[in-house]
């Protein structure tokens, strides 16, 4: 767990500094898990994500942006009554438990001075967000609710007394001298870390791994200087927050040896956890609502892979055709050998070179003449089904190649752009169309809105993320002399630079988006076609988002995500001056 008590000290330490005395002005709540404040503090705004989401549960300062639902759910009302125009007084850490209270003092609807606790305990699946009545101490309403049938101990429940959870019987570090750690230890034991991860609390087993690296396998000594070491950056607020690049990403405010050198550096503990969880917290919210669209999406892919396999089979069995219609023509010539009720007949085969004899089974059933039309009728039905097949072959092929488009979109979308998939899917006859009601507006669909990124250098960089804002992004918003990149022979999206004589920096930038927003961004090496908006097409007939090209030249480009993260932030910074 990366979210250990010393990032919820560093963090804490940092909202205390940038949001204290801060007024609440707004506050939302975007998922059943997460809320959004908007805090005014030092003439700014500042957005404040708190989570109790059961992978993602955290809380920090945020750039991103969420979309919030029409109506606002019950418990976010309930805050915009107690909260909205209060004042935060203090931001405290309980010892170095992953549990924070934000206190807020605020005005009842009489005017009378009150102060609300809001809580957030970061507790993996467990984590909850509730708001605390400071004088009565008990719980106004939480995200999460936890009846008496579930815990007996601890309830949380509206109307409840508010309880911290259970002890474990760990000792702060702040309150535990190096020397007093050491006499709890038993070096005979061995796991070191796993002894100190029993003693030390707020410590999670990445620190108690980097205290055991630090001493490598030394005495008492050796314990005792990695402990002081660490715990004297937390007393005094000493951090350095990175993520750590490697088999798994990994987020600290401490400096961790035991990790691969590559790592990336950050100026804030927000920006560290903004940067680590936002992707992740998005694709996991996306792969919520889109859930029931991928599985239709995977099925309907499967459906027409099995369809070419049968077909294929027919396919074969076609490929005999013309042996029916020699057999026909073979009964024909030796009709007179051939008896009503004869189950089978010998006779020369006149197009062996050889003149070799051959048996022709008959039905007993059908006169001599209707065996040779049987036989005729099985050559033209398989001579025409030949041609139906192969229609049939080439049309699931392109709707194979439909729904794995399709499927690369959702797998990398964002919340905005699921609906415009399933609208797609509507228009073109996957899914029912929304019935709406005769009294209500139609409300005319909004346009399709590309992602803007930009490159080093400023020039603008535009990315469909699904077949409508491709076919909106290529076909209308792009000039004729526009530079339009795509990964080359598989599915991704339509990449456009504004202009038509970009820099080899801003052309290789351009790429790395093509890449990573493919089918193939996990790939050592991605080949990206690019030539002007004037030589891209879409064939007469063709699905969403399929297009030709010609006059194209390639790139080589081994994907790396951290060039998304960047030109993006370039993109919002020069939105925020402009």
């Amino acid at each position: 767990m990366s979210f250990d008590g010393i990032v919820t000290r560093a963090i804490t330490n940092e909202l205390n500094r940038t949001i204290q005395s801060g007024r609440v002005m707004k506050i939302y709540q975007p998922t059943d898990t997460e809320l959004i404040f908007t805090v005014r503090a030092q003439r700014k705004n500042h957005t404040l994500l708190l989570s109790a989401h059961s992978s993602y549960a955290r809380f920090h300062l945020t750039n991103d942006q969420y979309s919030n639902p029409k109506e606002p759910p019950m418990l976010c009302m309930l805050l915009r009554k107690h909260l909205v125009g209060g004042f935060v007084e203090k931001i405290e850490q309980v010892e170095m438990e992953r549990i924070v209270k934000f206190h807020i003092r605020s005005r009842n609807e009489i005017g009378d001075e009150t102060v609300k606790t809001l809580i957030i305990e970061v507790m993996g699946k467990h984590s909850n967000i509730l708001l605390v009545d400071e004088e009565q101490g008990h719980i106004l309403d939480s995200i999460k609710h936890l009846p008496p049938s579930q815990n007996r101990h601890r309830t949380i429940m509206p109307g409840q007394p508010y309880k911290l959870p259970p002890e474990q019987g760990k000792i702060s570090p702040i309150d535990l001298e190096p020397e007093s750690l050491i006499k709890k230890l038993d070096f005979n034991a061995g796991k070191m870390d796993k002894q100190i991860l029993g003693i030390v609390m707020g410590f999670s087993p990445m620190i108690t791994k980097e205290i055991a690296y630090q001493a490598k396998l030394g005495g008492t000594e050796a314990y005792k200087k990695a402990y002081d070491q660490l715990r004297e950056r937390i007393i005094t607020h000493d951090y350095q927050p990175k993520v750590h690049f490697g088999v798994r990403e990994q987020f600290h405010v401490l400096p961790l040896h035991d990790f691969s050198d590559e790592a990336e550096e950050f100026d804030s503990v927000s920006a560290m956890l903004d940067a680590y969880y936002s992707g992740k917290a998005e694709r996991d919210r996306v792969k919520q609502q889109a859930g029931d669209l991928y599985r239709f999406m995977k099925n309907e892919r499967d459906k027409n892979i099995r369809k070419i396999k049968k077909h294929h089979h027919t396919l074969k069995k076609s490929e005999s055709a013309e042996e029916y219609q020699r057999l026909g023509e073979l009964l024909t010539a030796h009709m007179h050998m051939v008896k009503n009720g004869d189950s089978e007949v010998k006779v020369v085969d006149y197009y062996d070179p050889n003149q070799a004899e051959r048996t022709i089974e008959l039905n007993p059933n059908k006169t001599p003449s209707e065996n040779a039309q049987s036989y005729f009728q099985t050559y033209q039905k398989l001579k025409k089904s030949k041609q139906v097949v192969q229609q049939e072959i080439k049309k699931a092929e392109d709707e194979i190649q439909y729904f794995e488009r399709l499927i690369q979109q959702v797998e990398s979308a964002r919340e905005q752009d699921i609906e415009e998939i399933r609208e797609e899917l509507r228009e073109q006859g996957y899914l029912k169309k929304k019935t709406s009601s005769s009294n209500k507006k139609k409300n005319k669909p909004a346009k399709p809105s590309p992602e803007s990124f930009l490159s080093t250098d400023g020039t603008p960089i535009f990315v469909g993320r699904n077949n409508k804002q491709n076919e909106y992004l290529t076909n209308r918003m792009a000039n004729k002399s526009d530079i339009w990149l795509h990964a080359k022979d598989i599915p991704g999206s339509h990449v456009v630079i504004r202009g038509e004589n970009p820099s080899e920096d801003t052309l290789f930038e351009a790429a790395q988006l093509a890449a990573n927003f493919s089918k193939s961004s996990k790939s050592s090496t991605v080949p990206v076609d690019y030539t002007q908006i004037k030589h891209v097409k879409k064939p007469s007939g063709a699905k969403p988002g399929y297009v030709i090209y010609d006059h194209q030249q390639t790139l080589f480009v081994t994907p790396e995500s951290s060039y998304v993260k960047k030109l993006k932030q370039l993109a919002k910074e020069k939105s925020r001056d402009s």
